[in-house]
């Protein structure tokens, strides 16, 4: 086994932003919370968890793929700044339009090699900063929402493509494969 690297490692599934809004909330984590690692902009679909059983990476991406293929493509709107407080000092912005669509391919995720039972409730949101307290989370929370009301660009989100990742220590993550929504899948078994 290297270095940092975990006997049962968690997995996640996200949605990256690679637009005006990712680019603000990079910017902003960076202004906020200058020592955090720098984690690419995204709304997770499913939290961090270990695999079930004796469940393999190549189970767990064959069950992404089913059932990633059959659910179209949407978009999400992101809403106001708000917090976790007092229950995790969390910055973040809320999905407000689309959030049940978030819900719904949680739900169907959240089963087989990928079951988990969630530390809370999934709610969908863009994590802003975590930051080390209450009270920062508070200050924090006061300068997003200001920054937030001067951001002009679209507060709309593509959600076409997540990506299967893993944990490879305290706060790095790997990229392991993307996932395509909708029917773009080429069949493996070669028909």
């Amino acid at each position: 086994m290297f270095p940092g690297q975990m006997q049962n490692p968690r997995y996640a599934l996200v949605a990256y932003v690679r637009n005006s809004v990712g680019e603000f909330v990079e910017k902003l984590r960076k202004e906020l919370h200058p020592d955090s690692p720098h984690l690419p902009a995204h709304v997770t679909i499913l939290p961090p968890r270990c695999l079930q059983g004796t469940s393999t990476e190549a189970a767990a991406r064959e069950l992404l793929e089913e059932v990633c293929s059959t659910v179209e493509p949407f978009q999400i709107e992101l809403d106001g700044v708000e917090t976790f407080v007092p229950v995790t000092p969390t910055v973040f912005l809320r999905v407000s339009r689309a959030a049940y669509r978030m819900r719904e391919l949680h739900d169907r995720l959240n089963t087989g090699a990928l079951s988990a039972g969630e530390e809370w409730p999934y709610m969908p949101h863009l994590t802003i900063a975590k930051l080390g307290g209450e009270g920062q989370a508070q200050d924090a929370a006061r300068v997003a929402q200001q920054r937030w009301s001067e951001f002009n660009g679209s507060r709309v989100i593509d959600v076409r493509e997540l990506t299967f990742v893993r944990e490879e220590g305290g706060s790095t993550w790997v990229d392991l494969a993307p996932v395509p929504l909708g029917r773009s899948l080429v069949s493996k078994q070669g028909y």
